[in-house]
């Protein structure tokens, strides 16, 4: 964890910069705004979870707080964010104290792969988890931690990556794709379909829905933002979200996160995480448009 932590003091910035305070892809409509859409993918999730008024939520991985305040103030629920990561613990108290939502949305630090040592078993009515599990060294150890600290009935709602089905792992484009993904997004391993799916079964979930959303026939791909191409910019306010991601929008953060480093306004090794990050990025289109990465709701 010690090293996804340090890789998360560099990212933060850059994350907020790019992607606001909700660190995650969503779908899109013709004409949603980025940050609605955002919002939008927090509410179905809590819908799919059937997420009721006074349950205790944990959020796995919660970034600076951003789907747990939306998901607090959409459901009408308690929510704990757990990161391992002090620097986003700081930011994600202080957003959440600017929107007023101390007494509904605390956070804790701790490791997600230790949540039953950490808070008890049945501690939580609910768990979600929105793109972080991918980050644990397994699927059944995370999965499995989850099981143990919700209640009886319990409910836990993911949003998974995995790599899909038209995915060889012995076909060399396909491995260095799976590699670039990892490199620049902190990812110990990109696992295939099956390894989640097994994973879940194996620690005693029973599977209710499962949906590939990154299949949805959308007009308007989850991956849109990263291709950096501004006259697809569905809003006059997201020409500045997509224009980063341009060959131009690319050349000024890196040399603008270079000179902020330099003078200390950032944290030390943000520039070296925004280059992994283009990486990433780039790595991301190209395993949508070619269907080899997968986006998963479970």
């Amino acid at each position: 964890m010690a090293a996804s932590s340090g890789y998360y003091d560099g990212a933060t910035d850059l994350y907020e910069y790019g992607w606001a305070k909700s660190f995650h892809f969503c779908r899109f409509y013709k004409g949603e705004a980025f940050q609605a859409a955002l919002a939008r993918h927090e509410h179905y999730l809590a819908a799919q979870m059937s997420l009721r008024p006074g349950m205790r939520v944990l959020d796995v991985g919660c970034g600076v707080g951003g789907p747990a305040r939306e998901i607090a103030r959409f459901a009408d629920v308690n929510v704990v964010g757990l990161n391992n990561n002090d620097f986003q613990i700081g930011r994600a108290r202080r957003y959440t104290k600017q929107a007023g939502l101390e007494n509904q949305v605390s956070f804790a630090k701790g490791d997600f792969m230790k949540l039953s040592e950490q808070f008890g078993e049945n501690s939580f009515d609910a768990v979600y988890a929105i793109e972080a599990t991918v980050h644990a060294p397994t699927f059944e150890g995370v999965y499995g931690e989850i099981m143990k600290v919700l209640k009886p009935g319990g409910v836990f709602g993911v949003y998974e990556w995995v790599m899909t089905d038209a995915w060889d792992g012995s076909v060399p484009a396909h491995k260095e794709l799976a590699n670039r993904i990892e490199l620049g997004n902190g990812i110990p391993e990109m696992r295939p379909l099956k390894q989640a799916r097994d994973a879940m079964r194996e620690v005693g979930f029973a599977v209710e829905h499962e949906e590939d959303l990154a299949d949805r026939p959308d007009e308007v791909p989850w991956y849109y933002p990263l291709e950096g191409d501004i006259f697809k910019a569905q809003t006059a306010w997201d020409y500045i979200t997509v224009w980063r991601m341009s060959w131009s929008g690319k050349i000024v953060t890196h040399y603008g996160v270079w000179f902020l480093e330099r003078l200390g306004l950032v944290p030390k090794g943000t520039w070296e995480v925004g280059e992994a990050l283009k990486v990433a990025g780039d790595s991301l289109v190209e395993g949508g448009r070619t269907k080899v990465r997968q986006y998963l709701l479970r």
